[in-house]
């Protein structure tokens, strides 16, 4: 994997995520550890959006192994605020660094960053896109926590539209043949490209409906109150939301509840003394995974190269991205131009699908 980018989790092939997962367990034997591995590897966090985990857990890790880090935690305090682009400051930042971490509010910003720079990029979120560090994350724990990935029941929980964590894991979900439940408030459903993954989908509209009782993990994600139209409808369905050990009665008695955090009101905090509240293990293990990742990207250990999951063809042809929240539409210099797979026509940065031109037009 060395000088690979990690853009989304389709970028690894079953086996790498798997190699990833055992050289996690290493370092996880001894998290105090500093390790001597990379003393003169310097990374660089590029954070546009705020974060506490992800960032934190990037520095951590680079750290641990050894090596440096620079951070950009507030783009109005750099040259972004001034109109430099993302093309142009990640062109500058390879200059000083071995690795650019990037959070960026923007749909396809990570693919933009690793097709411009000549240093591994590892996404950290862009927009509603995907967050693939958080799905390797999250596989780890709930394979630590149960012991296997397939055959695995996971109800996904809460905003699954807009939720970039929900968009990358339920891709790794389906490949290592766990099961999957969707409970999401109307509007709020698992988008149709990511609920073709699974094949036949479960959704239910809240818990009081959904087969908690066959669910090993409840992955809960944060309602997004800036979705909703109205405020009252918003308060009813957050209401109706909210794990508590009285939800969990309905549970497995060894099903696990996991969340991206951080949390408003979706997680009692009663929960956080329940040894089946894993999302602080979960958190936790963010360092160990992002040291694993970071080691094999640098080349400190060798983790197999495996084609992607899935190969999309450059096609040449200009192309006007449909979706209003994409990289292009906010950045000059960004060739627009689509990918084609199976004659399927995609923007080559945030893969929002072309839409069909009108009949009568």
């Amino acid at each position: 994997m060395r000088g690979h980018d990690l853009i989304s989790i389709r970028d690894l092939s079953n086996a790498a995520i798997e190699a990833l997962f055992g050289l996690a367990s290493e370092y996880a034997a001894e998290p105090n550890r500093r390790l001597h591995a990379a003393p003169d590897a310097i990374s660089a966090n590029l954070f546009y959006e705020p974060s506490t985990r992800t960032r934190m857990s990037f520095e951590a890790a680079m750290l641990r192994l050894g090596g440096q880090v620079i951070n950009m935690t507030d783009p109005a305090a750099s040259s972004a605020a001034k109109g430099e682009t993302l093309a142009d400051t990640v062109r500058i930042v390879e200059g000083y660094t071995d690795l650019i971490v990037l959070r960026h509010p923007r749909e396809g910003a990570a693919r933009v960053a690793a097709e411009f720079a000549r240093i591994p990029v590892l996404n950290a979120g862009d927009g509603a896109r995907e967050h693939p560090t958080q799905t390797l994350l999250d596989l780890y724990t709930i394979f630590q926590e149960k012991g296997r990935l397939a055959g695995v029941t996971v109800a996904l929980c809460g905003d699954l539209k807009y939720g970039r964590t929900v968009h990358s894991l339920v891709q790794g979900l389906a490949r290592f043949g766990a099961h999957v439940v969707c409970i999401a408030p109307p509007g709020l459903e698992l988008p149709a490209r990511f609920a073709q993954l699974l094949g036949s989908v479960e959704s239910y509209p809240d818990f009081a409906s959904a087969p908690l009782d066959a669910c090993d993990v409840l992955y809960v994600t944060r309602l997004q109150k800036e979705r909703f139209a109205d405020a009252a409808e918003f308060a009813r369905v957050q209401a109706s939301y909210q794990v508590s050990k009285a939800t969990l009665t309905r549970a497995q008695p060894d099903a696990i509840v996991l969340h991206p955090l951080p949390r408003v009101d979706e997680l009692d905090y009663a929960l956080d003394g329940d040894p089946r509240a894993a999302y602080f293990r979960q958190a936790a293990y963010g360092v160990p995974v992002r040291m694993a990742l970071i080691a094999a990207v640098l080349g400190l250990r060798q983790i197999p190269v495996d084609p992607p999951v899935e190969v999309w063809t450059p096609d040449d042809a200009p192309f006007a991205c449909p979706n209003p929240r994409c990289i292009t539409h906010a950045e000059p210099g960004i060739p627009r131009r689509a990918e084609t797979r199976e004659g399927v026509h995609r923007c080559a940065y945030c893969e929002a699908k072309e839409e069909a031109a009108c009949p009568v037009c």
